[in-house]
């Protein structure tokens, strides 16, 4: 799936909501389905491969960030999470919709190129998080995924 942007700048001195002055826009975007990658390539030349599963924990939706610092909830089980429909929203920002239902948050392009160049510490904060709180990838019932309610029979 690819979704059609006008790489047409407007006037660049002219503010756009939700866009820090300088930003680089996206020039175009591709979803690979069966890797579950979505690629960005920004008109400075730099190209972003983002996981669904990583918009999907990083979204900048309410739900998943909270209202304020310390209300961020962390998701687990979203692995094998799909990116099922890409909306352009005005000239700034795209609304991913999620194969969990997902579906809020505005992904700004200053968001997605955030997202791309602190990739590697941002993931590694999010495995690391999952593991202090026990918490899995993997959605639940899958193999990785410790049910919520371990049994504690031992074979004897």
């Amino acid at each position: 799936m690819m979704v059609n942007l006008n790489p047409q700048r407007p006037n660049s001195s002219a503010a756009v909501a939700g866009l820090q002055p300088g930003t680089p826009r996206p020039i175009e975007i591709k979803l690979h389905q069966k890797s579950r990658l979505l690629e960005i390539g920004f008109d400075d030349g730099k190209t972003f491969a983002l996981s669904c599963e990583y918009l999907r924990v990083y979204s900048p939706s309410a739900e998943v960030r909270g209202h304020g610092p310390g209300q961020e909830v962390l998701q687990e089980g979203k692995k094998e999470v799909e990116i099922t429909a890409i909306e352009p929203v005005g000239n700034y920002a795209v609304k991913l919709v999620f194969s969990d239902g997902h579906d809020t948050g505005l992904y700004s392009w200053d968001y997605l190129y955030h997202l791309g160049e602190d990739q590697p510490r941002l993931w590694q904060r999010y495995v690391e998080r999952l593991a202090m709180e026990g918490l899995h990838r993997e959605p639940a019932g899958k193999p990785g995924a410790e049910p919520a309610n371990k049994s504690t029979w031992k074979k004897i």
